[in-house]
């Protein structure tokens, strides 16, 4: 891989190929970090997502690994040795929109919380949080009907008091005036459609699960991944908790047909939203228009 060796040359490190160090984005040191940004930053950005992404291949999955370093959730604010399908995708986006290795922890927490890097103001939830404010930001555009067309269909999720009365939403430990509540919509593509359509998603485009609108549950988005295009087929590059525990990259068809089996709470098809980057204000677009 040409990138792979003008990153060596680059680094004057060591005779192999940095890639091909065991551990992923823990075997490099700071400034190896740093200059592999550096020379990924020409490239385009579905390139650079490319390469992140791939370098987290094998980091074992940890629920819920990042934090504010103190208060509610004391975790790291930043880590690369382990990671959830959330933060897998944020700090995969913040190291490729990222310049340099300075700019990689203050594009996380733009992407991470509405405007305070406290708690309360995480985007603790997708369709109500996470997902309109990177849309606003320029983080995120939807997708999901370009590559879907007609087969698109709109949906929401609703949020109501007697939503923050169930015990999974309470466990956010959100106060009452930090509750979200409201209708989000937002577009998908059904289970039964995606594959007729995965072919022509670009590979670095984010896939998000989507579940039944089920009154007390917060969301209805369980999952997130890249698309990744390799030879044929399509795969879901992704932190898998319960078949891998680790981010792999999964064949899609056989990722839908796992999730077509989930019967408790159905999965009834995913979105697809590109990354961009904030500078690009021509990028920007309203989560909910038509």
């Amino acid at each position: 891989m040409a990138w792979a060796v003008s990153l060596t040359a680059a680094l004057v490190l060591s005779q192999a190929p940095v890639e091909s160090a065991p551990g992923g984005w823990t075997a490099l040191s700071l400034e190896q970090r740093a200059a592999l940004l550096a020379l990924e930053a020409p490239a385009p950005l579905a390139e650079r997502l490319l390469h992140v992404s791939e370098r987290f291949l094998g980091t074992p999955y940890l629920a819920s690994p990042l934090g504010e370093g103190t208060g509610v959730d004391p975790d790291p604010t930043f880590r690369l040795d382990a990671v959830d399908c959330l933060t897998f995708v944020e700090q995969s986006m913040a190291l490729s929109l990222a310049r340099n290795d300075a700019e990689v922890e203050p594009l996380l927490e733009r992407i991470r919380y509405a405007s305070t890097p406290v708690y309360e103001d995480r985007n603790h939830l997708m369709e109500a949080q996470w997902l309109p404010n990177n849309v606003r930001k320029g983080f995120v555009v939807d997708v999901t009907r370009r590559y879907g067309g007609e087969d698109t269909v709109r949906v929401q999720k609703v949020l109501t008091p007697l939503t923050w009365k169930s015990k999974s939403s309470q466990s956010l430990t959100l106060p009452p005036e930090r509750q979200p509540r409201g209708t989000f919509a937002l577009n998908m593509l059904p289970l039964d459609r995606i594959l007729a359509h995965a072919r022509q998603v670009p590979s670095g485009t984010i896939l998000l699960v989507l579940r039944d609108d089920l009154p007390l549950k917060a969301t209805r988005i369980t999952h997130l991944g890249f698309i990744v295009q390799k030879g044929r087929r399509t795969w879901l590059r992704h932190a898998a908790r319960n078949r891998y525990g680790r981010v792999v990259d999964e064949d899609l068809e056989s990722f839908l047909a796992r999730n077509a089996k989930y019967d408790k709470w159905k999965v009834t098809g995913v979105s697809l939203f590109e990354v961009h980057s904030p500078d690009d204000a021509q990028t920007r677009t309203v989560l909910h228009s038509p």
